[in-house]
């Protein structure tokens, strides 16, 4: 794992990019690029409420900006990779094209673990602990407390999201 450091990655790499409350998710495919989900021609709050993103590449270091990022192959422990070469053409056949995009089922980290392992799946929105949660009670607490907060809707719909594809999985 790096931080922005002397190490290069390797083609095929999942690279997770520090924004502050979220991460941003690439995989390098090689010679400074990563592929990524651009949201088509929208900024702000619609961004996240956006349907469809345009796949873009780009260098590593411009999507990266300022911010740290990281090699993070998490889930290597879980899935067998792809071999680096299809991952790097199946990330190639995608630039320039319209993807569906949902902050809760088809976002930045599903793109990228469906390149390297072939599956979709974003901890960062369904994270494995959520089932802990509901065992001990704690749906209505969150309920009420988004209330409380003025985001019930996108932030209770993610969380129902969550339930729901940890009830699945």
């Amino acid at each position: 794992v790096t931080f922005n450091d002397a190490t290069s990655p390797e083609t095929g790499d999942v690279i997770e990019i520090f924004r502050g409350a979220f991460e941003h998710w690439a995989v390098y495919v090689g010679k400074g690029y990563v592929p990524v989900q651009g949201l088509a021609s929208v900024s702000g709050l619609g961004s996240v409420l956006a349907d469809r993103a345009i796949v873009k590449k780009e260098l590593l270091s411009v999507v990266a900006g300022g911010d740290k990022y990281r090699v993070n192959n998490k889930n290597d422990d879980k899935y067998k990779p792809l071999p680096p070469n299809e991952i790097v053409q199946q990330a190639e056949k995608m630039v320039g094209k319209y993807v569906p995009y949902s902050l809760t089922n088809s976002n930045c980290e599903h793109f990228v673990n469906t390149l390297r392992y072939g599956v979709s799946r974003s901890d960062q929105v369904c994270p494995q602990s959520v089932d802990v949660i509901c065992a001990f009670g704690i749906h209505d607490f969150i309920s009420n407390f988004l209330d409380n907060l003025g985001v019930t809707q996108l932030a209770y719909l993610m969380y129902e999201k969550c339930l729901l594809h940890n009830s699945n999985s």
